[in-house]
């Protein structure tokens, strides 16, 4: 891992200095991204916007390939400045995506404590799951492959829940879905700290993507268990 620290630094690299470097742009370019998140999550509610009418399938199609094409420009990007105004343009899109949830939940009475409610438990997931990556002596690394598949996964039963509608299905996805991505941050934040992640910007876009996830199926879940009718 050291060695990948001195390649993309140099041979005299202070390798700790680097490290921290790298956590220290990350955590503020993942608070960053939270603004662009809120004023598309804000603007979707306002004029209520989505994807998914009509043809939810289609919806979900056109949603990948646009998230696809802002994985590889800002993976190609990611040593520039333009890089992090990609990132912000993604994590504005995503909060668009997230609208039509949040619209959804604002519709009960108690909608905004159960954003709050889960914003602080989205918040309470991440500092603990850091927390054990930066103090913890295991070794995360092999999680990647497993987590990876569990992604794909979780990808396969929502899109079979599209055409099958069953509730039961919804809350496993969602429940399943907080463990793998609360899992991720555990292992991005290890890779920062271990020199196996040199790049702020692909470093926030894995943990951001972990958050978002984490916070969405979190709300999801509050909706459907806590959520009340006037």
């Amino acid at each position: 891992m050291n060695q990948k620290l001195q390649q993309a630094y140099g041979a005299s690299v202070d390798v700790a200095t680097v490290r921290n470097r790298v956590m220290r742009n990350t955590y503020w370019l993942l608070a960053i991204s939270m603004i662009p998140t809120i004023l598309g999550a804000w603007l979707g509610v306002q004029f209520k916007f989505t994807f998914f009418s009509g043809s939810p399938f289609m919806g979900l199609i056109a949603f990948l390939a646009i998230a696809f094409g802002f994985f590889y420009v800002i993976e190609k990007t990611k040593n520039s400045g333009l890089g992090v105004v990609l990132l912000l343009g993604f994590t504005f899109f995503m909060g668009l995506m997230l609208s039509r949830l949040i619209g959804n939940i604002l519709g009960f009475s108690n909608g905004a404590s159960l954003i709050m409610t889960a914003f602080g438990g989205t918040a309470a997931i991440f500092a603990t799951m850091a927390t054990v990556a930066t103090v913890s002596k295991r070794d995360f690394s092999g999680l990647g492959k497993w987590l990876f598949m569990g992604i794909l996964v979780i990808i396969v039963a929502a899109v079979a829940n599209i055409y099958l509608q069953l509730p039961a299905l919804q809350l496993t996805i969602s429940v399943v879905a907080i463990g793998i991505f609360s899992a991720f941050i555990l292992y991005d934040v290890q890779r920062i700290i271990n020199g196996g992640e040199t790049n702020y910007i692909t470093a926030t876009l894995g943990i951001y993507l972990s958050v978002y996830n984490i916070f969405a199926h979190l709300l999801s879940l509050l909706g459907i268990f806590g959520g009340e009718r006037d």
